[in-house]
Parts: C-alpha cells; sequence; structure tokens
C-alpha cells in the first residue's frame, strides 16, 4: 500500500492586493510503497480574482493551508502518477526485443 504526502517546496509572492499575496506554489507529491519510492513535482498559480474569504498574512500561513488551496484533481492525478511509477518498480514493463529472424543464420 502507498502512502502519500504532499509538500510545499516554493512559494512566490506579490505585493498587490496584501504583502506578499501568494501567486504561485510548487508542490511535490511523494509515494512510497515498502522500498519503492517516487515523486512528482506540482506547480499550481493563483490570482486575486479567485481569492475566497479573508486574506490570510503571510506569516501566519501554513504548509497545510497552501496544500488546501491545490484542487484535489490535482493532487489526486499526481498521485496516480506516483502509483503507476511505483507500480513499475514493482512490476517493471515487459519491453520486446528484437530478435534475429530464424532463417538468417
Amino acid at each position: 500500500m502507498t502512502t502519500f504526502t504532499t509538500t510545499i517546496t516554493a512559494m512566490f509572492t506579490l505585493q498587490q492586493p496584501d504583502p506578499n499575496y501568494v501567486v504561485n506554489a510548487k508542490w511535490k507529491v511523494t509515494g512510497v510503497d515498502g522500498q519503492h519510492t517516487a515523486s512528482i513535482d506540482g506547480n499550481t498559480r493563483f490570482d486575486s480574482s479567485q481569492q475566497e474569504g479573508a486574506i490570510v498574512p503571510y506569516a501566519d500561513l501554513t504548509e497545510a493551508v497552501v496544500i488546501g488551496w491545490i484542487s484535489e484533481s490535482d493532487i489526486a492525478s499526481a498521485q496516480a502518477t506516483v502509483q503507476g511509477q511505483i507500480d513499475s518498480m514493482i512490476t517493471p514493463p515487459v519491453s520486446p526485443q528484437n530478435t534475429p529472424l530464424p532463417w538468417s543464420a
């Protein structure tokens, strides 16, 4: 069973409409299944026209708050990609081989 974690790796800000208003968050989804680990990076942009509720001062932001701003579908898609990477580690895909023709010995 794979355990997924999402972490924020960077945030970019503008000074409008509030000091240090977050306009972009880079994030990473990591999956661990026993000895197999895989990850993928993501990037989410925000703009003030999408703002819902009060602006949280930058100093009061937590990783959990910022992760909550990322769409669930983006995180689910990243988790599916990571799961695919892990599945390929557990059961490597079979690749066809160029086999010499039997009549050209």
